[in-house]
Order: structure tokens, then sequence, then C-alpha cells
């Protein structure tokens, strides 16, 4: 019956995309993974570079295949190959982003390369900084954790108003991406998150966010 379609069902998978840049040169490199499993909703909120469940031999395969797939369609900027990841070492392809995510703040502190700055070299017909894969340096890790005005209450809707206080958690390793500061209100026409809070190595912080 053709109308039935049928795919294969994987158990608790891992959520594991790699990013990749590709100029129009050629040149087609990852700068390795992150694990985006922990979610909401179909809908991320801790993501971990690099990831955990990947051993630097599934890395190399899980990466050559998503240069493959990104040189396949000819390719070219910044974008995301994901991937789902059985607990048998198995992967699957789930599909490629054509953009700048939200998450890729993680991957440039653990290689030290400026994604959106390579995008726009790659824009203006410049080849990419670092264009052999064994060149990409992988330091450490990095911890992402999306800020959402959500009400835990609530089963977690969105939660609009006004932030009253805000402590901005700042220091080495640390990196927040926001838009957020004491007297904003958050208004209901867009998505709830609000800021990006980003460690790397040892160093943790807290965002401090009070709704009114």
């Amino acid at each position: 019956n053709s109308a039935v379609y049928i795919e294969k069902y994987l158990e608790r998978p891992k959520h594991i995309e790699f990013q990749i840049l590709a100029d129009t040169h050629g040149n087609t490199v990852h700068l390795y993974e992150r694990d985006c499993t922990v979610q909401r909703r179909h809908q991320k909120l801790i993501e971990e570079a690099p990831s955990p469940s990947v051993d630097w031999k599934l890395r190399k395969k899980m990466g050559d295949m998503a240069i493959k797939a990104a040189r396949a369609v000819n390719y070219t900027s910044a974008g995301t190959i994901e991937f789902l990841l059985n607990d048998d070492g198995k992967f699957y392809f789930l599909e490629m982003n054509t953009r700048v995510q939200v998450e890729h703040g993680i991957t440039e502190l653990i290689t030290g390369i400026d994604i959106v700055k390579e995008q726009i070299r790659i824009a203006a017909g410049e080849k990419l900084s670092i264009r052999k894969q064994d060149k990409i340096p992988l330091r450490g890790h990095a911890l992402e954790c999306r800020i959402n005005a959500e009400d835990p209450s609530n089963n977690f809707v969105p939660c609009p108003g006004q932030i009253d206080r805000y402590y901005a958690p700042g220091g080495p390793g640390i990196r927040l991406d926001s838009h957020a500061y004491a007297g904003y209100t958050v208004l209901p026409f867009y998505d709830s998150m609000i800021g990006k809070l980003m460690s790397s190595g040892r160093n943790c912080r807290e965002a401090i966010i009070i709704m009114q």
C-alpha cells in the first residue's frame, strides 16, 4: 500500500549535529559536533559540545559523512548536518539547517573560530581561514542553556511581562548572548527565548531573571 510510510524506530536516540563551513573554492570542513538531546516539546534546552556520546572514531565517521552530504548538494556558507544516534553507534540523517543556529556559540568556544565571520568571508568570495580538517582545533568543553521566559508552574507556557531584576553572569569562560536588561518588557509576539548562557571549561554561573 503506497499510502503507508514506514520508518525505522529509534529508541531514545541522541540528537547530534555537525557544524559545517564550505566556501566557493571547494573547501569544506566541519567544526565538530554538538549534542542537542535535552529538549522539551521538540525544542532544544541545553546543548553540549563536543558530545559525550561520540568518541574520536565515531566523530570522524560522522564528520566525514556530514562533509560528504554538504558537498553532494554543492553547499556553501555555514550550515549544520543533523543526525540521530542510536545506542549501538549507528547514526541516521535527520535534516540540514542552511543557516547559523542558536547554539553556534558553544562551537565557537571549543574551536576559537568565529562562525559568523567565516560566513561573511564565504559570502564575499574568500576562502575559509582554515581549509584542512586536521587543522581545526578542539579545545575543552562547552555548554549552552537557553534562557526562556516561561512559567514552570503552568506547564512552561510563555510568560511575557516586565523583567524586574536582571543579574547578568560573567567572567572567564562565560558567554551570554541576550538583549534583555532590567526594565525590559518581554513581548508576547515572539519566541520565549530571551538569552543564551554558555560556559566553557570548569567555569559556571547562573543567570537570575525575576519576572514581575
